[in-house]
């Protein structure tokens, strides 16, 4: 079903991706950090719905179609890195400080960081040029947001 995007995120010397399969491939990233602790909660779906309604524009049914088609890509999905590499060929340094940000911010949802999200995240950040501290600025922006 998505043979083409997997062989254009998969190239040997991938072109950046076009604004369509970028989305796709951020929101596929977003999804599999949800999933990472076995608990895809209703909270990090609704987060990732109101992520991608902010960033692309969507109204909420366009959101949840997004989500949804991320759903089966990161079900079929390669692997982490390729998105990764996908999202930093597609995506400038600021805007990838974004991604790290909504990352957090689907992490944080549901108030619990699992190790595994911890250690996705770890390694998505350094594969998107970030460096650990700016991640942990990330983090915290983000919490400080949601203790608002």
């Amino acid at each position: 079903m998505f043979e083409n995007f997997f062989r254009r995120l998969t190239a040997t010397d991938p072109a950046p991706l076009p604004d369509a399969d970028a989305r796709l491939a951020l929101t596929a990233l977003l999804v599999r950090i949800a999933r990472t602790d076995g608990d895809y909660a209703p909270e990090e779906i609704e987060r990732i719905d109101r992520i991608s309604a902010k960033r692309y524009g969507l109204d909420a049914a366009g959101a949840a179609a997004l989500r949804a088609e991320a759903e089966a890509v990161e079900a079929e999905a390669p692997d982490t890195v390729r998105f990764t590499r996908a999202i930093k060929d597609a995506v400038p340094h600021e805007e990838r400080i974004a991604v790290i940000e909504a990352l957090w911010d689907v992490v944080l949802a549901d108030g619990s960081r699992d190790d595994g999200e911890n250690a996705l995240l770890r390694m998505i950040a350094p594969l998107l040029g970030i460096e650990d501290v700016e991640s942990a600025a990330a983090r915290q922006r983000v919490a400080a947001r949601s203790a608002q």
